[in-house]
């Protein structure tokens, strides 16, 4: 009986590998969509050196205060200044004052738990130094309350509905203030 299970087994295998008929999707709204369009390519660091590893700490502020995450919008442009002189090999690089920009990629809510809301910053300009050149993002938390939801839940299981009351209790907001440093890098042998 085995021997027969594993004859079948073989001749399924060897039929369904010489069989010549491959499916091909093609996506029809993408098709519509794309007719006719000039798509420009986007653009790639062919001259990048990876094996370079100088880099410079660029600390920003932000100009206005941010309360919270709910001022924010994705895509909006948010207006810094560097706090110190930037130096690399005792020649400074960027000076203190120069204005900066940063663009808001990624907005998280505050959870349930204690999960606390985030804030992507990313698409980094100053005056004067190539895009290509700074770190690409930085990222920006609320006050994580999980460490604490966690444990007290746990502990109020043994009484029914109490540890499941623990699921209200939100993470914080994100807060960024002028006083606030953010902190990049700057990579001075990059193209």
């Amino acid at each position: 009986m085995s021997k027969l299970v594993l004859i079948l087994i073989i001749l399924t295998m060897f039929l369904l590998s010489t069989n010549k008929s491959y499916a091909v999707v093609e996506d029809e709204l993408v098709k519509a969509t794309l007719l006719n369009k000039n798509i420009k390519k986007p653009y790639t660091n062919l001259v990048y050196n990876y094996e370079d590893t100088d880099t410079v700490d660029v600390k920003l502020s932000v100009l206005e205060d941010i309360k919270n995450e709910k001022y924010l919008q994705e895509g909006q442009i948010i207006k810094m200044r560097v706090v110190r002189d930037v130096k690399y090999k005792n020649k400074v690089v960027i000076n203190h004052g120069t204005i900066a920009t940063a663009r808001v990629e990624m907005i998280i809510a505050n959870g349930m738990n204690g999960i606390p809301a985030s804030v992507v910053l990313g698409d980094f300009n100053i005056e004067g130094v190539p895009w290509s050149k700074l770190t690409s993002t930085y990222e920006k938390f609320g006050l994580d309350l999980s460490l604490m939801v966690y444990p007290l839940k746990w502990a109020l299981t043994i009484l029914p509905p109490a540890g499941s009351l623990t699921n209200f209790i939100k993470g914080g907001h994100v807060k960024l203030k002028s006083k606030n440093v953010i902190t990049i890098k700057y990579h001075p042998n990059w193209n």
